[in-house]
């Protein structure tokens, strides 16, 4: 959908409205999100009420789940919209090359922290919910407690099997219920998993730096075959307890690689790798926990304690034009310049420009060597990271020499300073802006998928606020 060409076709044959009612659609999805209106509900109340949305929709009334299930449904569609308004801002010469700044805010998710349960918890329940009547629980577990998880639930296999049966059980229920407009959660795939020992660099090396590969390919797989977040409390049920297997499964593997990787590895001279590799068991049942409202929700600290959400990510120029918004669970920065800058290169090019940033400002958090050398090797674009933070007011304990110390000195000079003063200039403002004025401080959807197209409506809003103001200033 070409955001300009209907605007201008829009403009050409005003008593066409039937003809336009997805674009009509758009328009006033855009329109909502820029004047912070991103319930479905509220934005029916201001097409009743607000003269505005009447003009926008023809003075039509569209319902709130009317709404909702068009952006539910084109959810793809609008996200990619952004370049469209990248373009649009472009041809306005508010894209240029310049310092792009990088920088993520923790926002919160539709999801509440009190509902992070470990894996014996959301089997028990799943467990407790397939039992019809007591008297089959007493058949079944005569003299035991009763509260035991089956043996079917201990052994990888037969949870997968457990899950499938339960799946297939809900599902028929849903059939006879005639419940079927929701989009089923299906189970994610087996994940690919290849470990390179050249590539794998972690600070605590060893073991713990074939697990952190495995976790990374296994978000990366996630995001790549996203599952959809289910309305139904029993599919969402299921979804966690799968992904909890899911992680666990990927360590298993992780920890066979390495045990490998030990067996057969030599050094040029034909020794075996030093030390001694303690021997590693994962548990018998998953560890850690999972959000049962939102799964891929994560619990992200922030200033002052933790937050049930996601961390957005932006990456603005010098005319505050948001040229890439992404969303990732991790809780901290620092494997996500990389993927920044690629998405940011990637915008460009869809949008038809092609000039690359002269450099990339991000804070202390950012600091990663491969990603560092990426960019600057592979994407030709320096880049300004301080290797120590604000409040730091000694080196960390290691981090001197070599690239640490020709990065402070660089940031030191008069050029630097100025290049990456900008990045306090640009990035933070527009955060700035979107919640404490716009008040966005949580996310309505759930879903890695629905939080990245709700992320991408509010900056490309945004730009839209910024190239409006621009035309406003140049016509006076």
């Amino acid at each position: 959908m070409d955001l300009a060409a209907f605007y201008a076709a829009y403009r050409a044959d005003g008593h066409g409205r039937a003809a336009y009612e997805p674009s009509l659609m758009v328009a006033l999805v855009l329109y909502a999100f820029a004047g912070a209106q991103r319930s479905s509900r509220a934005i029916e109340c201001h097409c009743r009420q607000d003269v505005a949305y009447r003009v926008i929709t023809g003075n039509l009334i569209p319902d709130h789940a009317t709404i909702a299930r068009f952006i539910g449904r084109h959810e793809r569609a609008l996200g990619e919209l952004f370049g469209e308004v990248l373009r649009l801002c472009d041809r306005a010469g508010l894209v240029r090359s310049g310092v792009v700044s990088i920088d993520g805010t923790r926002i919160a998710g539709n999801a509440s922290p009190e509902v992070n349960h470990e894996f014996d918890r959301i089997a028990r329940e799943i467990v407790a919910e397939t039992r019809a009547t007591d008297e089959a629980e007493d058949e079944l577990y005569g003299d035991a407690r009763g509260d035991e998880l089956p043996g079917q639930l201990r052994t990888p296999e037969g949870r997968r099997e457990f899950f499938r049966q339960a799946r297939q059980q809900l599902r028929r229920e849903e059939n006879d219920c005639g419940l079927t407009e929701e989009p089923e959660a299906e189970a994610s795939e087996e994940v690919p998993l290849e470990f390179d020992a050249a590539r794998i660099v972690a600070r605590t090396q060893g073991r713990e730096g074939w697990l952190r590969e495995g976790k990374r390919q296994l978000e990366r797989h996630r995001w790549r075959h996203p599952d959809p977040i289910a309305r139904g409390r029993r599919e969402r049920l299921l979804l966690a307890a799968e992904r909890l297997d899911g992680e666990l499964e990927v360590e298993r593997r992780a920890n066979e690689a390495y045990a490998h990787y030990r067996a057969n590895a030599r050094d040029r001279l034909g020794r075996r790798p030093g030390g001694r590799a303690d021997p590693h068991r994962p548990p018998e049942l998953p560890a850690g926990k999972v959000n049962t409202t939102d799964p891929d929700s994560r619990s992200i600290p922030i200033g002052f304690g933790f937050v049930q959400g996601y961390n957005a990510q932006a990456a603005v120029n010098e005319h505050q034009i948001v040229l890439a918004a992404e969303i990732t669970n991790n809780s901290t920065d620092f494997s996500q310049l990389d993927p920044m800058v690629t998405a940011t290169l990637e915008e460009l090019e869809r949008a038809g420009i092609d000039q690359l940033p002269e450099a990339v400002a991000a804070d202390a958090g950012y600091w990663n060597e491969q990603h560092i050398d990426e960019v600057t090797a592979n994407k030709h674009i320096p880049v300004l990271i301080p290797p120590d933070k604000g409040s730091r007011g000694t080196p960390r304990r290691g981090w001197t020499g070599g690239r640490y110390a020709w990065m402070r000195r660089l940031l030191a000079t008069e050029h630097g300073q100025r290049l990456y003063r900008k990045r306090a200039q640009t990035v933070e403002p527009l955060f700035g802006n979107t919640k404490h004025n716009n008040g966005v401080y949580r996310f309505h959807r759930r879903g890695r998928v629905k939080v990245r197209t709700e992320w991408r409506l509010l900056m490309m809003t945004h730009n839209l606020g910024k190239l409006h103001r621009h035309q406003l200033a140049a016509g006076a």
